[in-house]
């Protein structure tokens, strides 16, 4: 099967400074194990930049320009202690955005039924008003903000495997019975929000928190017996995944025990929900995994559960 694969070479000018994680390399890291392990069903496409229009879905207009204002013309700028932007990232920032613009367009007009974003910086953590947590924009719910308002789908469910709680895609979706937010996330950690008493306005969110060393079997458990079966009551018409591989065991930014096997399972479960109830239509995001080796055997081990076997 086809698995649409959006990425560019702006997501590697934008530079986060000596010893920051979110850095250059986990692309690099990425592409460096597709091209000595390739996925035959894997189609290369150039991400293209996202309007100012289509991203003022998710965040105010004002906004979007002052953050793009604040863009250096050399050296770095921090947005705040962890954000950092330098000279490449309005580009970079504006394709990861189109990135999810595009195959949200392209799974719903047919060319493909899944697609990967394989961009950054990531974005779940990025508040209507306020960038924060390495990222900028909302990628992923600018593409689904696209799903609703251009190709006119209803029900989307947003599945967020990332370590840290997507407090910038909650915030969006709060108020809309329409999209159904499921995060599993270490708890404490950053940034502090994702409380399972956390539902949404309709029971739209699904926060399950997970303790400091916490292995496979226990957070399959709680997926299944929570996760899923919301999911699947819920019908979505459009799946769509933040794909953060810093659950994985070997990441140095939190503590969880994931392995590549788990976003695999994670993955094949949500294609069969989407296959029974959204024509089979999954669009993923990148969002955080900073071990560079995990993460990039992460992502290959997402890509096939997808369908681009090798």
């Amino acid at each position: 099967m086809t698995v649409l694969f959006y990425t560019h070479p702006s997501a590697l000018a934008h530079r986060t400074g000596a010893g920051h994680p979110e850095r250059p390399e986990r692309l690099r890291a990425i592409r460096d194990l597709l091209a000595r392990a390739p996925l035959p069903g894997l189609e290369e496409r150039e991400a293209p930049p996202a309007s100012v229009e289509q991203i003022a879905r998710a965040h105010p207009r004002d906004h979007v320009e002052r953050i793009l204002a604040a863009i250096p013309e050399d050296g770095f700028r921090h947005l705040d202690p962890d954000t950092v932007v330098s000279p490449g990232s309005r580009e970079a920032a504006l394709r990861a955005a189109g990135a999810a613009v595009a195959a949200v367009g392209a799974v719903l007009g047919g060319e493909a039924k899944r697609a990967f974003c394989c961009m950054r910086p990531p974005g779940h953590h990025a508040e209507p008003r306020r960038a924060m947590g390495f990222c900028l924009f909302d990628n992923i719910a600018i593409g689904a903000l696209e799903a609703r308002t251009v190709h006119g789908i209803g029900r989307i469910a947003i599945f967020d495997f990332d370590v840290h709680h997507g407090n910038g895609t909650q915030a969006i979706f709060w108020e809309d019975p329409e999209t159904l937010y499921c995060s599993t996330h270490q708890w404490p950690l950053y940034p502090g929000t994702g409380r399972e008493s956390e539902t949404g306005v309709a029971g739209n969110v699904l926060n399950r928190t997970f303790p400091p060393g916490t292995g496979s079997a226990a957070w399959r458990a709680v997926v299944a017996e929570a996760m899923l079966p919301a999911i699947d009551a819920f019908a979505p018409e459009l799946v769509m995944i933040s794909a953060g591989f810093d659950a994985h065991a070997a990441d140095p930014l939190a503590n969880l025990m994931l392995v590549e096997e788990d976003f695999a399972w994670i993955t094949g479960e949500l294609v069969a929900l989407a296959e029974r109830h959204a024509r089979g239509r999954v669009v993923s995001v990148l969002e955080g995994g900073y071990d560079l080796d995990a993460l990039a055997r992460s992502v290959r081990a997402h890509l096939e559960a997808l369908g681009a076997e090798g």
